[in-house]
């Protein structure tokens, strides 16, 4: 007969799966429901810490086998994110793991946006970033504008990184409102900062203009009055580097990538309107990175303002398994 309590135990291993290597993500209201396997013998003691603290048994359900461990929670909240600390242990030979939970919801709107100046056929915004980011990092923003005689709202910019944006090509002698709504992995937040005051195009001054210009020497070399500012784009999403210059005669324009001319190529799209100045690039990828600068030149001289493009690829989390 053999006599098992001389069995030699096995050393306890914890078999951590891939996809809970990571940061594992949840929504706000979605089952978590992990499932741990180990390895040992005689049956090893499994216990649990979360960010060093025993777990909350009304919030986390533990059940346990010979071969795996169970987390399930059933409808995941904001405060189940933490560190949750597997341990096995089998007489004085233990393993342990981690499993970071994040548990993620739409944001929140920006804190606030405010109309900072209006010109010609242009409005110039800025917005700061919103008190509840949901969770999880802000990817972008969405801006619109709208009519106030219809208050029909038209998008303007999506999945936008900068905190201020200059809205062109507004239509003389409407007046308009604004506002951003945030972004983050889970979606668009489902309301938005909308801005107090109204930037109104007026229908009377070009009119004039004209004769000015003929009984006065408006000469001017070109200065700009709205410099390129650093900038951070995501590879694949169409992104626009915008400044504004003034000058008589009208500047001509020139957009370089690091000290050589763009010229036609069609991956750029150059605009000059009213002074203010845009460089589109057209889905970009990390090669488009750099320095642009924006030129402008008349018969009174010539200035040039530049600004780094960083283009970042997005790092996706690892899709999880369907149930």
């Amino acid at each position: 007969m053999t006599d098992l309590s001389f069995c030699v135990p096995d050393r306890p291993k914890i078999r951590m799966p891939r996809i809970l290597r990571s940061r594992y993500i949840r929504q706000v209201g979605e089952q978590v429901n992990v499932v741990i396997p180990f390895l040992g013998k005689p049956k090893p003691v499994v216990s649990w810490l979360k960010n060093g603290q025993p777990l909350d048994m009304k919030r986390v359900n533990i059940r346990n086998s010979d071969r795996d461990s169970i987390m399930f929670i059933r409808s995941a909240e904001r405060e189940d994110s933490g560190n949750y600390e597997m341990t096995v242990k089998v007489d004085s030979f233990e393993d342990k793991a981690t499993l970071v939970l994040q548990i993620v919801e739409l944001p929140g709107p920006p804190a606030s946006v405010k109309l900072v100046d209006a010109w010609g056929f242009n409005a110039s915004l800025e917005w700061t970033p919103p008190k509840d980011n949901g969770n999880s990092d802000i990817t972008g923003y969405t801006v619109q504008k709208a009519d106030k005689k219809t208050g029909d709202w038209f998008t303007v910019l999506e999945h936008f990184h900068r905190l201020s944006v200059t809205v062109t090509d507004l239509v003389m002698g409407n007046s308009y409102v604004f506002r951003v709504f945030a972004e983050n992995q889970v979606g668009r937040s489902q309301t938005a900062a909308v801005t107090k005051k109204v930037a109104t195009v007026p229908k009377t001054g070009i009119v004039y203009k004209p004769p000015q210009y003929v009984d006065h020497d408006f000469a001017e070399a070109p200065k700009f009055t709205t410099p390129l500012s650093n900038h951070a784009a995501t590879v694949g999403y169409t992104t626009k580097l915008l400044c504004a210059v003034r000058g008589c005669p009208k500047p001509k324009i020139e957009w370089m990538k690091n000290q050589m001319i763009i010229g036609n190529d069609p991956k750029y799209r150059q605009i000059s309107t009213q002074g203010v100045c845009s460089l589109e690039i057209r889905k970009p990828s990390s090669f488009d990175g750099g320095v642009y600068t924006c030129r402008a030149k008349n018969d009174q001289g010539e200035a040039v303002v530049s600004c780094k493009l960083e283009v970042k690829k997005v790092i996706h989390p690892e899709a999880e398994k369907s149930k």
